[in-house]
């Protein structure tokens, strides 16, 4: 049940982060949304959180990538809730070019913010979790961080990073009662997206299913395994069948 439970949910202004601050606000969430620039956004989503859903929803502008930052909004957060149950590292950005012209701060920008802000973001939360004997934690990887992307090999390793570190925090937490899992999305319809390219139906026509996945369908696999008990270290592929 994740009725009344606290869930912080990173990146959740726009896109799937939004998405999923929606979908656990339906199910009886209370959430704290971190985001990085746009305070109108996250105060928009909070807002629509409190009217629909009758939950409380605070937004917390938060440089993931920031360590200090990080353990100071996490305070804020438990402060202002009174505890921390859910994590979601949804937080991402990419600086995609190949690697033959890829810059130094390109890939050193999307390693800090995709994989070290969901180092910063587990670190400062692990220890609400094993005070208390239970935690969630599902993490943003991608498809291309199971199989690879040309123009991506940044954020390709950056996903995969966090596969790995997915398993080994599920191995340390779990006799705390803690589970933390990934959520691999494929091609969905975003910003993000619409930054690679036009053509989405070329893209389109690479999905077994036929179509680019929605953020909702991400929401509800992210909804599913915070709701899981015995599930824990797994990579959930949401992608259409791209990466069969």
């Amino acid at each position: 049940m994740l009725k009344d439970k606290v869930a912080i949910v990173t990146g959740g202004s726009r896109g799937i982060g939004k998405a999923i601050v929606e979908k656990l606000a339906s199910e009886g969430c209370h959430v704290a949304v971190i985001y990085a620039g746009n305070a109108a956004k996250a105060e928009e989503v909070c807002n629509a959180c409190k009217e629909k859903h009758g939950v409380n929803a605070i937004s917390y502008q938060c440089d993931v990538a920031d360590f200090n930052a990080v353990k100071d909004t996490v305070a804020k957060i438990k402060k202002d809730f009174g505890t921390v149950n859910l994590l979601v590292n949804n937080a991402g950005i990419n600086r995609d070019g190949l690697l033959a012209m890829m810059k130094e701060d390109a890939f050193d920008d999307v390693i800090a913010a995709n994989l070290k802000g969901t180092f910063n973001m587990i670190r400062q939360c692990t220890s609400i979790f094993m005070k208390n004997r239970f935690g969630r934690i599902v993490n943003m990887s991608s498809v291309a961080g199971v199989i690879g992307n040309p123009g991506q090999v940044n954020y390709s390793a950056s996903k995969a990073g966090i596969i790995g570190l997915t398993k080994s925090v599920a191995k340390e937490l779990a006799s705390r009662n803690v589970t933390c899992n990934a959520v691999a999305p494929g091609f969905v319809a975003t910003d993000m997206v619409k930054e690679l390219t036009d053509d989405t139906a070329k893209i389109e026509s690479q999905v077994p299913l036929g179509r680019l996945g929605t953020p909702e369908d991400i929401a509800n696999a992210v909804a599913f395994l915070l709701d899981a008990d015995y599930i824990t270290g797994v990579v959930l592929q949401v992608d259409g069948g791209i990466a069969i």
